[in-house]
């Protein structure tokens, strides 16, 4: 069949720092949930595609946290603990009296052993050996970020680039590439922040479509911002919504397993979705093979749109036209429990429908780019502006986050002056503790009111760590300032290659 254009299938793949930081209900169970639900099926996904000879499937955000955690040797140890623990959970289940809570019992202990077995073969030494093989075959195009995630728009400029350049190396160090793309956390952008990605190496980045479509542009190519040589790719909202949006998409189908419905005595979710208005105690027995056929079904409709958006772009006179669909991993597997059988369907049809599945670094190669864009503020948040991470409900955290931005800088300063030249482990955890405070997670869980309490907690406990270094490093109370880093390194050291003495301040 006669290609008629590209689809880019864009993950992107984070959570919080959290080892140490709590388990249940928020913390670490986070991770070993999505780690067990969505990363191993999606790798595992991934490895099938590269076993059958396919190349540029999609593009995979990891940032830099997720992958200090999935390398994390606390974090590996845990996560085998949690995978064993669901076998154990899913086994006492069979043993129940309830014809339907033992058949989920067997459908939960197949699929815990299924995922142990992955974990055992492939994870044992981390991601990171996983992740580098895929995207040295071609099969995935890597995406990195900033540091801990920070929201760019709202930091100071030493900032921005110390978060951004302690991210890339740790791609480096992790995948052996420093990646040329990345996802800028939230799609944040403001005007100007292309000359800080120029100036570090990316060539390309994801903005959210109404970022693109303000400043008058179609979503269906790349744009050069502004006079720089970066260049943006914008989501497009009416494909991407086709499967997730604030209000609908496939996940919400009657056939597939319900998220939010639990069996509390075993922890498993035993109910099909039913429908958006059934109580939880009213759902229907889960179907997984109604739910097959219906991922399948979902699967061929989203083909369909892909195929009827790039006609219609080529229509309107696109040479080479690109739709961009971006998502969080966690949606695949954790949110979606069919999300990895629907991806995987979605890329079995493509070829038959004309739709070359490609990578934005391929897209990139392959000139699927038009002009240039004068790109305005946005992001991926509710209004597609900032005020996720500045709005009224964060404007304390905004305020606190800027002023120990300043404090830190100001101290890194004045050490820097002192013309000291070994490196610091001090001034090291003071940095990740700064980067800790700033990430955009806490701003997010406060204004949805997502576990708002913790997050608040997060980073009030990350700046108050910040401050007690700041009053050490004052004081030149040597012995206390490495106490306290020693104890702080027990629960934050997240990247050993962090040095402070790369953060850029002139």
């Amino acid at each position: 069949m006669t290609t008629v254009g590209s689809l880019a299938l864009v993950l992107h793949t984070h959570l919080p720092w959290l080892p140490r930081h709590g388990t249940w209900p928020v913390g670490e169970e986070w991770l070993y949930q999505a780690w067990s639900t969505s990363y191993i099926p999606m790798v595992a996904l991934l490895q099938e595609m590269a076993d059958s000879g396919r190349r540029d499937v999609l593009t995979l955000g990891v940032t830099p946290t997720i992958a200090a955690m999935l390398d994390d040797p606390y974090s590996l140890n845990q996560q085998h603990t949690w995978l064993a623990d669901w076998q154990i959970r899913a086994q006492g289940m069979c043993g129940a009296r309830d014809t339907a809570r033992r058949a989920t019992g067997h459908r939960e202990f197949r699929s815990a052993t299924s995922t142990l077995n992955h974990f055992e073969s492939d994870w044992q030494r981390g991601a990171s050996p996983v992740l580098r093989a895929l995207g040295d075959a071609g099969v995935i195009e890597l995406l990195g970020g900033p540091a801990m995630h920070p929201f760019q728009p709202l930091l100071q400029e030493p900032t921005r680039r110390a978060a951004l350049g302690y991210g890339l190396d740790d791609a480096s160090l992790r995948w052996g590439t420093r990646p040329r793309g990345i996802w800028a956390p939230e799609c944040g952008y403001q005007p100007g922040l292309e000359a800080t990605y120029q100036d570090a190496g990316i060539t390309h980045l994801l903005v959210d479509g109404p970022t693109m479509k303000g400043a008058g542009h179609d979503t269906t190519a790349g744009r050069f911002i502004g006079d720089s040589d970066v260049v943006a790719f914008a989501r497009d909202l009416d494909v991407t919504y086709r499967v997730w949006s604030p209000r609908k998409g496939y996940p919400g189908g009657k056939w597939y397993r319900d998220f939010h419905t639990f069996d509390h005595e075993w922890g498993m979710r035993p109910a099909r979705v039913t429908s958006t208005s059934t109580p939880p105690h009213e759902k229907d027995a889960y179907d997984p093979e109604r739910a097959h056929l219906a991922a399948l079904a979902d699967a061929r409709d989203f083909v369909d749109v892909v195929r009827a958006r790039l006609l219609a772009a080529a229509t309107d006179g696109t040479a080479q036209p690109l739709v961009v669909a971006a998502y969080d991993t966690e949606l695949f597997g954790h949110w979606w429990h069919e999300g990895p059988t629907w991806l995987g369907e979605v890329l079995r049809l493509l070829p038959e429908a004309g739709v070359e599945a490609t990578t934005l670094a391929r897209a990139l190669a392959n000139g699927q780019v038009e002009g240039r864009a004068e790109l305005p503020a946005g992001s991926w948040g509710s209004g597609k502006d900032w005020r996720v991470w500045d709005g009224e409900q964060v404007r304390d955290l905004v305020a606190s986050n800027a002023a120990l931005e300043s404090r830190v800088i100001e101290v890194l300063t004045q050490e820097r002056k002192r013309g000291a030249l070994e490196r610091d482990p001090v001034l090291d955890q003071l940095v990740t503790e700064l980067l800790l405070t700033l990430s955009s997670d806490w701003a997010f869980m406060v204004t949805k009111d997502s576990a708002a309490n913790y997050a608040r907690q997060r980073a009030a406990n990350h700046g108050n760590a910040a401050m007690r270094l700041i009053e050490a490093i004052e004081s030149r109370n040597r012995v206390a300032a490495r106490q306290l880093t020693s104890q702080l390194r027990t629960s934050d050291s997240c990247f050993g290659h962090l040095d402070a003495r790369q953060f850029p301040l002139g």
